[in-house]
């Protein structure tokens, strides 16, 4: 018995007089085979004169010398012995809520006592082997869980219960366990346990809400930690690991249950609201005509307003079928909206996401302190823009400052209001007279006049929140790729005499050979869409273009702002060009100039390369891997992580952020058309194969192939801290995948052979991304290292790419002139009547311009919600068990390795920001850049790069 504890390691072991043992628990790879060695029994009077020696090196949790084997052989008699029976203790970990409402603690007493009458818990130990006399997996007898009843009011966290498993000695390595809950309430089981098996403990991630067998009457499947490819799967288990992919596959019908774990795919038909009227009606997204990724699947059905128009269409056309034309005709407004809709699901009810993608408590717990303190901060600005009209607009700088400084003060009866506020949302930082205060946004906590400088605004294009669109300019003027009879010449209004004088002495041809010109350029991404805009009620919105001149200290310098309008006519005046101030007058209008550039930045940043490129674009490939992995395939281990909360967090913005008249459309300048917007990027501009870090460098032609440089490539811009930093995150992560995916998959034929692999990819691309399927710039996924690079950049965009563009948003845009959401005005010239009152006073017309106090706060606080990292937050390089998490060993320290590299380069940015010839993340009142630096406490930190795509 100590010899066995002494090799093993595990705890306990029962046995009536015979010791059950195993050469390897896990796998070992010999011509790509994952190979188990039958378990053999040692009686123990012999098993004492064995001499053991340390096993080598192999890739399992536990292992016992070959030695033993052999010398097992001779001892045990040639005939065959009667199998044994004996017993095995599991232990089971469940997470406890915190907070129970009524209903959910009068069920839990009522579980507590129909588990003492046999209503209980049951689980059951299924072996990788076959029984050979039914064909079936051998099983163990029902074992129930203990003390239920007696634990009901325990108040840990966590609570640990046990089961004892009867099984004989042929039953073989355990490789699954079913649950049933024959109880009334859900509970969440987190893992089980079993340490008497002799070739150490046995472990079974689950982390999984196990639902009551009367409304789920389907036996909860999990598996062991061990991973396997599906051809390599055990016999006992194939069947189960195919059973349990058609449950969370669905039959894509009927409305999904809040308790369900179903994975499907849908159209984003429920952003609009027909039934609430014409004005929130909004066209479908995903299809032929709009095309869109998909979203999960909630099987709600359609919109009131679609029921009753398609019973009148019928109607209209038997009965009165030239009438039916003369309706078309006087509706087409509203046939032009999604009559397709789906019905809403509206706050504060929730809307569908599978059971387990669901918040967990504390992360719940964050989120909705955010949502309050939301709430308390536009409620009293919607009460003083109430109160008088004149206060609908910031009236001076003095009044933004406020909001940080004195709060806005709590009137008809809320300082009452406020004693009574829980505990969660004490920061919002009340204070003695009744306030309520936002946090003073980092971007002017050390320099409060930064914001105004144009080093600042070329230093944000680099290391701001958005530092994916600055491009080299490859050829001047830039020259529009719309087409020209819809939306006028193609051709620049741009001329070299407009940026002849800031290039330090160069010619523009000089500049443009010495890679000292780049751009950003929304000229074609608004263009299509400014009609529409600019005939909204208080949204005035340019196309711009944006040119940079790169400076010796390794700064960039705005020296020209292009604002394009709709070409109305050949003689139109569509386009202007803003030049670096020479007097106070151009001054204020290079200021409102640099403000309509922010503003449309702010829209691409949000609706393109925040929400399409991580989360929309991420959802297909979530879905998928669900519907298509089993939990038992290492690349679902690898990708698990990176998936957590991202359907729920897409859910709730659909619910709340982008849909009609949600939060999106109300600060943001495209208003109605955010979206569609967000699809037309999807169309002309998203490409898979560039969504990885090197690649959108080379394609912004901000980097070129370098094979002498670390990273394989460089930067024309060296002081560019979201790429320099990044490409150490890329390469980190590209590594670790490639330590992974060889384990794996030694030759590429296993790549091509691994059917649950290639219809993950298959499905992600073809359903999940079905309107882009057929463009031939899809990765193949024939080799290891497509393999490689298709999960690198997943993980990229979930990870460090997500934390780039979203944990900034308010520490920079919670300042609204630094990052206007919308602008409400357009630069008068002196042919407009607006330019007296602009030149008499400029500042005022300068605010009128930026949104109302109702929309700037309404922004600040979701910003702010959104900008918060979670207690419960899982960095990059962190996992849940992080030494349990996979069966293989050789991974696990791999594993190890990675966060060790992690760490290494949060280091590495800790010193880059401390170095003060890297002027765009070092100076005086310059922010350190650590958007990418991995790790954060919780709160609004504007650092950490989180594993998944989570808020």
């Amino acid at each position: 018995m100590a010899v066995a504890k002494e090799m093993m390691g595990c705890s306990s072991f029962v046995s009536s007089s015979k010791v059950f043992l195993n050469s390897t628990y896990g796998f070992q790879q010999k011509q790509n085979r994952f190979l188990f060695v039958k378990p053999v029994w040692v009686p123990m009077e012999q098993k004492r004169r064995v001499h053991l020696r340390k096993a080598a090196k192999v890739p399992v949790v536990a292992a016992i010398s070959e030695d033993l084997i052999k010398a097992e052989a001779k001892a045990v008699p040639a005939q065959k012995e009667k199998a044994v029976e004996f017993k095995v203790t599991a232990t089971i970990t469940i997470r406890n809520k915190n907070k129970e409402d009524f209903k959910e603690t009068l069920v839990k007493h009522f579980d507590a006592f129909t588990d003492m009458i046999g209503r209980n818990v049951v689980l059951e130990l299924i072996s990788t082997e076959e029984d050979p006399k039914t064909m079936a997996p051998k099983r163990s007898k029902e074992a129930v869980l203990k003390d239920w009843s007696k634990k009901a009011n325990v108040k840990a966290e966590k609570v640990y219960y046990t089961a004892e498993f009867t099984v004989d000695s042929n039953f073989g390595v355990p490789g699954a366990i079913t649950v049933t809950n024959k109880h009334q309430k859900e509970f969440f089981l987190e893992s089980i346990t079993i340490e008497d098996f002799a070739y150490g403990p046995l472990h079974f991630p689950c982390n999984s809400w196990v639902q009551s067998n009367k409304h789920h009457p389907r036996k909860r499947i999990f598996f062991t930690n061990q991973p396997y490819l599906p051809d390599q799967t055990p016999k006992g288990l194939r069947a189960l690991r195919e059973k349990e992919l058609d449950d969370l596959r669905g039959n894509g019908k009927g409305v999904r249950k809040l308790s369900d774990r179903v994975y499907d795919f849908d159209v984003y038909n429920d952003l609009g609201n027909p039934d609430k009227g014409i004005d929130y009606a909004r066209p479908m997204l995903g299809g032929e005509k709009v095309p869109y990724p998909r979203r999960c699947r909630t099987g709600r059905g359609p919109s009131e307003t679609g029921k009753y128009m398609d019973r009148i269409f019928h109607v209209v056309m038997v009965t009165h079928y030239l009438s039916f034309y003369a309706f078309v005709n006087s509706n087409t407004r509203l046939l032009m909206a999604d009559m397709e809709a789906e019905s809403r699901v509206e706050k504060p009810l929730p809307i569908y996401v599978p059971r387990d993608e669901q918040f967990e408590e504390s992360k719940q717990n964050a989120f909705s302190a955010g949502r309050l303190r939301a709430v308390l901060h536009n409620l009293l600005p919607q009460l003083k823009a109430s109160i008088s009209a004149h206060n609908r607009d910031l009236n001076s700088f003095s009044d933004i400052d406020g909001l940080y400084k004195e709060g806005l003060l709590l009137k008809l009866g809320f300082h009452e209001t406020v004693k009574k506020l829980p505990k969660m949302v004490s920061k919002l930082q009340e204070s003695s007279e009744g306030l309520l205060k936002y946090e003073t946004p980092k971007v002017v906590s050390k320099d409060k006049f930064a914001w105004l400088r144009d080093d600042e605004f070329g230093r944000q294009a680099l290391a701001g929140v958005n530092p994916v669109n600055i491009e080299r300019l490859a050829s001047f003027p830039p020259v529009s790729m719309l087409d020209p009879e819809i939306y006028g010449p193609q051709e620049s209004a741009l001329k070299e005499e407009h940026i002849a004088g800031q290039l330090n002495g160069m010619t523009v041809q000089q500049a443009l050979d010495e890679n000292k010109l780049f751009m950003v350029d929304y000229h074609d991404i608004y263009l299509p869409f400014l009609d529409r805009i600019n005939a909204l009620d208080g949204r005035k919105s340019y196309a711009t273009r944006t040119i940079f001149f790169l400076t010796p200290s390794g700064t960039l310098k705005p020296i020209a702002i292009e604002l394009s309008l709709p070409h109305t006519s050949p003689n139109s005046r569509s386009k202007r060009v803003v030049t670096p101030p020479v007097d106070a007058t151009t001054n204020w209008i290079w200021q409102l100039a640099k403000a309509h550039v922010c503003s449309n930045d702010a829209g691409v940043h949000q609706l393109v390369n925040h929400w399409l490129r991580t989360h929309g674009c991420m959802e297909p490939f979530i879905l998928a891997a669900h519907r298509q992995l089993s939990a038992m395939h290492p690349i679902f281990k690898l990708l698990d992580p990176h998936m957590r909360y991202t359907l729920e967090i897409n859910a709730l913005a659909r619910q709340s952020l982008i849909c009609a008249d949600g939060v999106i459309e109300n600060c943001f300048t495209p208003g109605r058309y955010c979206m569609e917007m967000s699809a037309a990027a999807y169309r002309s501009h998203w490409r898979f194969d560039k969504e990885g870090l090197p690649a959108d460098l080379i394609r912004r032609g901000i980097a070129v192939p370098d094979p002498t440089q670390p990273h394989g490539l460089k930067l024309l811009i060296e002081d560019y801290p979201y790429a320099s930093d990044g490409l150490l995150i890329w390469n980190a992560l590209e590594n670790w995948v490639r330590t992974y995916v060889n384990r794996y998959y030694p030759n590429s034929s296993l790549v091509c052979n691994d059917r649950e692999l290639q219809q993950w990819y298959h499905e992600s691309v073809h359903v999940g991304h079905a309107d882009l399927s057929k463009e031939s710039w899809w990765p193949s996924l024939k080799t290891t290292g497509d393999l490689v690079s298709i999960l690198t950049t997943l993980i990229w965009l979930a990870s460090a790419q997500h934390a780039a563009l979203n944990f900034g948003q308010y520490p920079y845009g919670g300042y609204v002139p630094n990052r206007p959401p919308l602008m409400r005005r357009l630069i008068p010239d002196e042919n407009d009547l607006e330019y007296a009152n602009f030149l008499a006073d400029p500042q005022k017309y300068f605010l009128s311009a930026l949104p109302s106090l109702l929309q700037a706060t309404k922004f600040m606080a979701v910003v702010d919600t959104l900008s918060t990292h979670s207690p419960d937050e899982e960095y990059l390089g962190e996992r849940q068990h992080p030494s349990i998490w996979s069966g293989d060993a050789e991974i696990i320290e791999a594993f190890y390795g990675f966060s060790a590299e992690i760490r290494r380069i949060e280091k590495e940015i800790e010193k880059r920001n401390a170095d003060p010839n890297l002027k765009n993340r070092c100076g005086a009142g310059v922010l350190p850049y650590e958007l990418l630096a991995p790790s954060s406490g919780p709160g609004v930190t504007c650092r950490g790069v989180p594993n998944s795509v989570s808020i």
